[in-house]
């Protein structure tokens, strides 16, 4: 399975990173690749920590800016390569790392939010540890990993992952609200033609 090993590099992929994208980039991809290796023996509450600080050590940029365009869901190896991201491409690399470190996809969703205190859209990854537990929220704000119900500067909206989109009770039991997210299945595609 693709999300096994994605993203991964070859020793082309990095001659071809330092060719067109410079020095940098190539060791920003290198350093991610022996970076994950050394999490792979981690418990997996030390995993979530780590994967969360070391990726939001990443510059933000808005996508405006780098991709000249609104809403742009860069793969994790676009947003290795560039070095920066906006919300959404720190849960894409974050959602990738944690499944190329076994975690289970069932239990972690690309998370829509609100922040209730500043106002606006932001996207955050949820992991649903336990089934009927409030899901431990990843967010390139925040170096500390806490519930969402802890989380009172958030409002969920929508969870997104390959099997589709759902909303949450008040019990944290996920209803199903659409059977995919366009979004994210665009994503799947780019990340396939990626590899």
């Amino acid at each position: 399975m693709l999300a096994d090993f994605y993203p991964h590099f070859t020793k082309k992929d990095f001659l071809n990173i330092e060719k067109s994208a410079g020095k940098i980039a190539k060791n920003r991809a290198e350093d991610y690749q022996k970076t994950m290796y050394s999490y792979k023996k981690l418990s997996r509450e030390k995993q979530l920590s780590k994967v969360n600080f070391y990726l939001n050590q990443l510059l933000p940029q808005y996508d405006d800016v780098m991709q000249k365009q609104e809403d742009y869901w860069a793969t994790p190896k676009e947003f290795l390569i560039a070095g920066y991201g906006d919300c959404e491409d720190y849960v894409i690399i974050k959602y990738f790392s944690l499944l190329k470190l076994g975690f289970d996809k069932k239990k972690l969703f690309l998370t829509t939010v609100n922040e209730k205190y500043i106002g606006g859209y932001h996207m955050v990854l949820s992991y649903f540890e336990k089934k009927g537990k409030s899901p431990l929220i990843l967010d390139n704000l925040s170096f500390r990993i806490l519930n969402l119900e802890t989380r009172k500067d958030l409002q969920a909206d929508t969870f997104i992952n390959e099997h589709g989109v759902y909303k949450i009770d008040k019990n944290n039991k996920l209803i199903k609200v659409q059977n995919y997210s366009p979004k994210f299945q665009d994503l799947l595609r780019k990340v396939k033609k990626d590899n």
